[in-house]
């Protein structure tokens, strides 16, 4: 079952956000996704329309939207591969026109993931934070 955040969704979506983005992003130190821990709880969740997938009471995935971006879409590791990022992606894409995102280049699962899902890159650029490089994908018109 997808739902919308509450507050009381805080810390399982900060633990789904710092678990997944370490492991999906091998390329960068952990100690950078650790230093972001506080801002996501502060800035960016409460600025975010967030939806979690929920599973037996306990969430498992979730989605955040600002504006028309796909801000955030993490699974946790242990239910990846099982339709709950594709069941999110779904359900993020009934709430606007159109969507775009940025994912890391060297991130080559969830750029297909994107791919596969109807998304299309629309420009390549370095992220400010970290100087890796990013794909900007967007679906819709």
């Amino acid at each position: 079952m997808i739902r919308k955040f509450t507050g009381n969704d805080m810390d399982a979506v900060l633990d789904i956000w710092l678990t997944a983005s370490i492991k999906a992003h091998d390329f960068i130190a952990p100690s950078f996704w650790e230093s972001q821990v506080k801002n996501m709880r502060k800035v960016y969740i409460p600025a975010s329309e967030t939806h979690v997938y929920m599973q037996n009471a306990r969430a498992i995935g979730f989605y955040a939207l600002s504006g028309n971006t796909l801000a955030a879409l993490f699974v946790a590791p242990e239910y990846q591969g099982r339709g709950v990022g594709k069941a999110l992606l779904a359900h993020a894409k009934t709430q606007r026109e159109a969507l775009t995102l940025s994912v890391y280049k060297e991130n080559g699962a969830s750029c297909q993931f994107y791919l596969a899902h109807g998304f299309e890159v629309i420009r390549e650029q370095t992220d400010a934070h970290t100087g890796h490089l990013e794909y900007i994908m967007s679906t819709g018109t």
